[in-house]
C-alpha cells in the first residue's frame, strides 16, 4: 500500500513538473475584472504560511476549505511559505521523519516535491473557484525553485492572478486593481510585493513607487492601496512598548540579552507570542509608501503565531495567523470586507480556528493542564528521537 501511495505521488510529481514546461506563465491577463459587487462590498480573504511538504498534515485540508467557506471571498491572497524546505520531525501527521520537500543532492526530487506540496494547496484556491493571488516566502526561495519557475507553476491555475509585473526585479510585485460595480473606475489598488528572505529589494519598492506614482497621474489623485506580503517592514516594532511585570497585557519575552515584558501600544490590538524587533524601526518600504501616499493597510505573514492589527503613522499594519499545523497554533485567518462607498473605511478581522471552526478573535492561550504539558513534553522527547532517526537514516 506505501509502494502504491508513493508511486502515485511520483506519477503526479512528473506531471507537475511537465506542466510547468508546458503551459503558459500566467492565466492573470485572460481572468475576469475584479470589481465590487452590487452591494457595494468586496471581501478579501487573507491566508499565510501553510509551510508544508508532500505529505500535507491531515488538517491543512478541512482548514482552508473551511476558510473559504466562512469568509465567501471575492479575492483570496496568500502571502508566501507555501513549502517548506526542511523540517527534522513533525508530530502532527503520520509520515513520521519524511519531513520538508528537499531531498539533499537532488534537486529535480525536491523541485518535484515543492509543486506537489504547492498543488495540493492551490487545488483547493481553484476548485473553490475564487480568484487568488500569491506572494513569495523566505521558504518559497530556500528549496531552491527560482522565481520563473515558481511564476510558471502558478500559471497552471486559471483562477491564479499572479503575474510579475516589475521585469527590473528579481521578485514578483504585480498590483491587482479592484474596480467600481460598473467598471467605471480603480477604487482600490492590491500591491501583491515579494519580500524576498528578508525585505523587499529595492528594485521590487523602485517598481511599487514608479507604478503607484502613474496611477496617480492617470486618476489625478492618489489611489487608496492595500499592500500583501511575506515579511513585515520593520516598522512594525512600533507597535510594541515594554510594560511592567504587573502589567496583565504583558508577555514574557526573550529580548536579545534578556528577558523583558512587552505589551502591544494603544494603538494595536490582538494577539501575540513573539515581539519583532529592529534597529531602527524604519524601512524604505514604509518611506516609500508615505512618500505615495496612497498605502492605508498592510497585511504579513511569516511571524505564525501572532494576530494583530495597529496603526502606526497613518497606515495600519496587520500580522495574520500562519497555519503549518505541524507547529503549535495559533492558526487562522483575516477577512477584510471593503465598502465601495468608502474604501478607507474596511472592516478587519481576524479569527483563530478551534475545533474545526473560525472564532473571532482576541484569541487567548489558554491555560495548560498537567496531563497537557506532559504530552507536550513527550512530544518534544519524540521530535528529538525522530530528528537523531534522521540524521543516520539515508533518506
Amino acid at each position: 500500500m506505501k509502494r502504491t501511495k508513493r508511486f502515485a505521488a511520483a506519477c503526479l510529481s512528473l506531471l507537475l513538473a511537465l506542466a510547468v514546461c508546458i503551459l503558459p506563465a500566467s492565466a492573470a491577463e485572460d481572468a475576469p475584472a475584479l470589481r465590487f459587487g452590487d452591494d457595494g462590498t468586496f471581501t478579501i480573504l487573507h491566508l499565510t504560511d501553510t509551510q508544508d511538504d508532500q505529505h500535507p498534515a491531515r488538517e491543512l485540508k478541512p482548514f482552508l476549505e473551511k476558510a473559504i467557506e466562512t469568509a465567501k471571498p471575492d479575492l483570496i491572497v496568500f502571502t508566501g511559505d507555501l513549502v517548506e524546505d526542511t523540517r527534522q520531525g513533525d508530530f502532527k501527521d503520520d509520515f513520521g521523519v519524511w519531513e520538508g520537500v528537499k531531498v539533499p543532492g537532488n534537486k529535480e526530487k525536491t523541485r518535484q516535491n515543492a509543486f506537489q506540496a504547492a498543488d495540493f494547496v492551490l487545488s483547493i484556491f481553484e476548485n473553490s473557484g475564487v480568484p487568488f493571488a500569491l506572494t513569495q516566502g523566505n521558504n518559497d526561495y530556500k528549496v531552491g525553485v527560482d522565481n520563473a519557475e515558481w511564476a510558471a507553476f502558478y500559471g497552471n491555475y486559471a483562477h491564479c492572478l499572479t503575474a510579475d509585473m516589475s521585469e527590473d526585479s528579481a521578485g514578483i510585485d504585480y498590483r491587482l486593481p479592484i474596480l467600481a460595480a460598473d467598471g467605471s473606475d480603480v477604487k482600490l489598488n492590491v500591491y501583491c510585493m515579494d519580500s524576498g528572505t528578508k525585505l523587499a529589494s529595492p528594485k521590487s519598492v523602485e517598481w511599487y513607487a514608479a507604478d503607484s506614482a502613474a496611477q496617480q497621474a492617470q486618476s489625478g489623485k492618489a489611489v487608496p492601496a492595500f499592500v500583501f506580503q511575506h515579511i513585515p517592514v520593520d516598522e512594525i516594532s512600533r507597535l510594541f512598548v515594554r510594560c511592567g511585570k504587573d502589567d496583565p497585557d504583558g508577555v514574557l519575552i526573550a529580548d536579545f540579552d534578556a528577558f523583558r515584558r512587552y505589551k502591544l501600544a494603544d494603538t494595536a490590538h490582538g494577539y501575540f507570542s513573539t515581539v519583532y524587533h529592529s534597529e531602527t524601526g524604519e524601512s524604505y518600504e514604509f518611506t516609500a509608501w508615505k512618500q505615495q501616499g496612497d498605502v492605508i493597510a498592510a497585511f504579513f505573514g511569516h511571524m505564525h503565531q501572532d494576530g494583530f492589527s495597529g496603526v502606526y503613522d497613518g497606515i495600519e499594519l496587520n500580522m495574520t495567523y500562519g497555519c503549518e499545523f505541524a507547529k503549535e497554533g495559533p492558526y487562522g485567518m483575516r477577512v477584510i470586507t471593503l465598502h465601495e462607498d468608502d474604501v478607507t473605511q474596511y472592516d478587519n478581522q481576524i479569527y483563530s480556528y478551534q475545533d474545526g471552526s473560525f472564532v473571532p478573535d482576541p484569541y487567548r492561550a489558554p491555560a495548560k493542564t498537567l496531563s497537557q504539558k506532559t504530552a507536550m513534553f513527550f512530544d518534544s522527547l519524540f521530535y528529538v528521537l525522530k530528528t537523531m532517526l534522521r540524521k543516520v537514516l539515508p533518506l
